[in-house]
């Protein structure tokens, strides 16, 4: 009886130190201050990547916007190459580099329209295939690499020879294929061989399918043209429309079950991927009344600066112009930095549109598993262009760009 007596007082303990906290739990999260969001739309897409010490986030945000329209049309999930299109494109980008005598951007950055280049003209590969890690890391780290391929087409294009040799890319590759490893002729998947055309036709991805879009004032609309930034290395053209037709078409397509390839700056000191939160918070206009305004009134620049991005909740946010965009995009404001997919659209505490991101940096310990949302007026200002089928351009914009 006593053993049984034991049991019961020590169960009814575990009961009331559970219940309490509970309780603790229950008011903890009353009292946390944040966001919280509330999904309208998401589209599946596949796992989240993690690009490391590598600037290829184009490659990793353009695959990832494949693997999501190979899902979205054959309910298959691949898991893709991202150093097979990063070591072509790497390849390519030198020889026009020292065809330029060195008067091109040469670095790790690159765009969306690489990655469709690439599926184009070499095909693709899953990830099996080429992991691209041939050096030695768990994970992708290209400080040496990107130092050591600058180092090697500055040497080509300054030699003192007068003329190239005909071994200088052979030279340059054998570097990448000795970092990346070399491109995989054919390969074995799913019980069959492929090349790495075969297996991109297998999927059924066709690159011609797509359309990229940006909105700037100082370019015709309607109209396609070379962006001015420093990554644009191939000098790709992309359509200029409207601002509210380029948000219209970023709705459309995550409304009816389509991602969206972005391109946008996170510089901005809006942008927090430890609250995995993206915002633009209008300084001038703080929406506060009787002693609250008083008190923001009082407040230095410098703490004023610190409360607007505290990213506790909800804050008002700056109306988005045309204006405002190019004045971002011609002071340097706003620069080609990051490619993401968007894959949904929520709403905070308050009503407030954003958009969810699906980012590459991975998603251990990460509060929303290597995704994060962007408000409306982050995606109007910081966005410098995107992709997305031609099927859910809109049908007026779709007239005007006489598609």
């Amino acid at each position: 009886m006593k053993l049984k007596s034991i049991v019961w007082m020590m169960a009814g303990l575990l009961l009331l130190s559970s219940t309490g906290f509970a309780q603790d739990d229950e008011t903890k999260k009353e009292d946390e201050k944040g966001y919280v969001f509330t999904t309208v739309v998401e589209v599946p897409n596949t796992s989240v990547k993690n690009q490391y010490r590598s600037g290829t986030c184009w490659s990793f945000s353009g695959l990832a916007f494949v693997e999501a329209e190979i899902l979205r049309q054959t309910g298959n999930k691949y898991d893709l190459s991202e150093m097979f299109v990063v070591h072509h494109t790497y390849s390519d980008k030198a020889e026009k580099y020292v065809r330029m005598h060195g008067n091109l951007t040469f670095g790790a950055g690159a765009e969306v329209t690489d990655v469709f280049r690439v599926i184009r003209e070499y095909g693709m590969v899953p990830e099996t295939s080429c992991p691209g890690l041939n050096y030695g890391e768990p994970k992708h780290t290209h400080g040496e690499l990107d130092e050591v391929l600058k180092a090697y087409v500055d040497a080509v294009v300054k030699n003192k020879n007068r003329k190239l040799t005909s071994v200088w890319h052979q030279g340059y590759d054998a570097v990448l294929d000795v970092y990346l490893g070399e491109y995989p002729e054919k390969f074995q998947w799913d019980g069959a061989e492929y090349t790495p055309e075969s297996f991109r036709d297998m999927t059924g991805f066709n690159p011609d399918d797509y359309i990229e879009l940006t909105s700037y004032m100082k370019r015709p609309y309607y109209k396609e043209f070379v962006m001015e930034i420093p990554d644009n290395w191939l000098w790709a053209p992309i359509w200029n429309v409207h601002l509210d037709e380029m948000m219209e078409t970023i709705d459309n397509a995550l409304e009816n079950g389509y991602t969206v390839a972005w391109g946008a700056d996170v510089s901005d000191k809006g942008f927090s991927w430890k609250k995995g939160v993206a915002i633009i918070p209008d300084e001038e206009k703080p929406d506060l009344s009787g002693t609250e305004k008083e008190k923001w009134e009082s407040l230095t620049e410098k703490e004023r600066q610190k409360a607007m991005y505290a990213f506790e909740g909800p804050v008002p946010e700056k109306a988005i112009t045309p204006e405002l965009r190019q004045q971002h995009y011609d002071n340097y404001l706003v620069t080609d930095d990051h490619g993401m997919l968007l894959v949904g659209i929520a709403k905070d505490q308050e009503g407030n549109k954003f958009y969810k991101v699906k980012n590459s940096w991975g998603y251990e310990g990460h509060v929303y598993h290597g995704y994060f949302y962007a408000s409306e007026a982050y995606v109007k200002l910081q966005t410098i262009g995107i992709a997305v089928h031609k099927d859910v351009v809109p049908k007026k914009l779709k007239k005007e760009l006489g598609l």
